[in-house]
C-alpha cells in the first residue's frame, strides 16, 4: 500500500517535471517568436526609412529640375523676344543694303554731275572776288587757285573737294558781317607806305597811314582809292580798336560806299 502511494508520488513528481519541462519550453518559444518579430520590425522600420531617404532625395531631384525647368522657360522666353528683335534690326538693315546698292549704282552718275558744278562754283567764285572790294587780295585769290588745282587732283574725293569749296564759299560770306583790321602796303600819292586797312563787312573799306595822317577809302563804283578828310580819323582809329578787340564794340561813324550801301 505504502509502495503504491509512493508510486503514485513518484509519477506525481514526474508528471509535474514534465509539465514543468512543458511551460519552459513553451515560455523559449514564445521568446524567440517575439525576437524575430521585433528583428522583423526592425528591418521593416529600415527597409522604411531607406524608402523615405529614397523618396525624399527623388522629391528634392524633382524639385530642382521643376526649379531649372522654370528657369529654361523664362531664358527661351528672353531669346524669343531677343530673336524677333533681331529679325526686325535684320529685315532693316536688309531695306538699307538695297537702297545702299542702288545709290552706289548712281555714284558715278552723280560725281559726273557734281564735277561740273564744283567747276562752275569756282568760276563764279573768281569772278566775284575779281568784282568786290579789294580787300585781302592776296589771300582770296590764292583760295580760288587752290581750289582750281583741288578740282584736278585725282586722289582727293568729290566729297572732300565739295566740301572745300563749299568751304570757301562760307568765308566769302563771313566777310560781309565781320569786322577786320590788316596790316599791308598802298601806293599815296606815288609813294608805297606801310598802312592799316580796315574792313566793315562789304560796306567799308578804308586805310589809314602809320602816322595817321593819310587816309583813304575805296569807292567801288570807280573802282579806286579817294582821300578822306581828318574828321573821320577818331572814328577810324575807334573802329580799329573795335576790330583788334581793344574796346568793346561801340556805334561808329565810317564812310560807306554808295554801291555797298545800296
Amino acid at each position: 500500500m505504502k509502495f503504491k502511494k509512493l508510486a503514485q508520488a513518484s509519477l506525481l513528481i514526474s508528471m509535474s517535471a514534465i509539465s514543468l519541462y512543458g511551460h519552459s519550453l513553451g515560455y523559449n518559444s514564445a521568446d524567440e517568436e517575439l525576437t524575430k518579430v521585433v528583428n522583423a520590425g526592425d528591418k521593416i522600420n529600415k527597409t522604411a526609412n531607406a524608402s523615405q531617404k529614397k523618396v525624399d532625395n527623388i522629391s528634392e531631384q524633382i524639385q530642382s529640375k521643376l526649379q531649372q525647368f522654370k528657369v529654361v522657360n523664362k531664358e527661351i522666353d528672353g531669346l524669343n523676344v531677343y530673336n524677333r528683335q533681331m529679325q526686325a534690326q535684320l529685315n532693316n538693315q536688309l531695306i538699307e543694303l538695297e537702297q545702299l546698292a542702288t545709290s552706289m549704282e548712281q555714284v558715278s552718275i552723280i560725281e559726273r554731275q557734281i564735277s561740273p558744278l564744283m567747276a562752275r562754283m569756282i568760276d563764279t567764285l573768281v569772278s566775284f572776288v575779281s568784282l568786290d572790294v579789294p580787300f585781302l587780295p592776296e589771300e582770296r585769290n590764292k583760295r580760288t587757285a587752290d581750289l582750281q588745282k583741288l578740282l584736278e587732283q585725282a586722289d582727293v574725293s568729290v566729297a572732300e573737294k565739295f566740301r572745300r569749296v563749299l568751304e570757301a564759299y562760307q568765308v566769302e560770306v563771313d566777310y560781309g558781317r565781320t569786322i577786320e583790321v590788316y596790316s599791308g602796303t598802298q601806293i599815296i600819292d606815288g609813294v608805297e607806305r606801310d598802312v592799316d586797312f580796315l574792313r566793315i563787312g562789304r560796306v567799308s573799306f578804308v586805310y589809314q597811314s602809320r602816322d595817321g595822317q593819310k587816309m583813304g577809302m575805296w569807292e567801288q563804283q570807280s573802282q579806286s582809292w579817294k582821300p578822306l578828310p581828318a574828321d573821320y580819323r577818331s572814328d577810324i582809329n575807334k573802329a580799329m580798336r573795335i576790330a583788334r578787340k581793344q574796346l568793346a564794340p561801340d556805334l561808329i561813324i565810317v564812310p560807306i560806299a554808295q554801291d555797298s550801301a545800296e
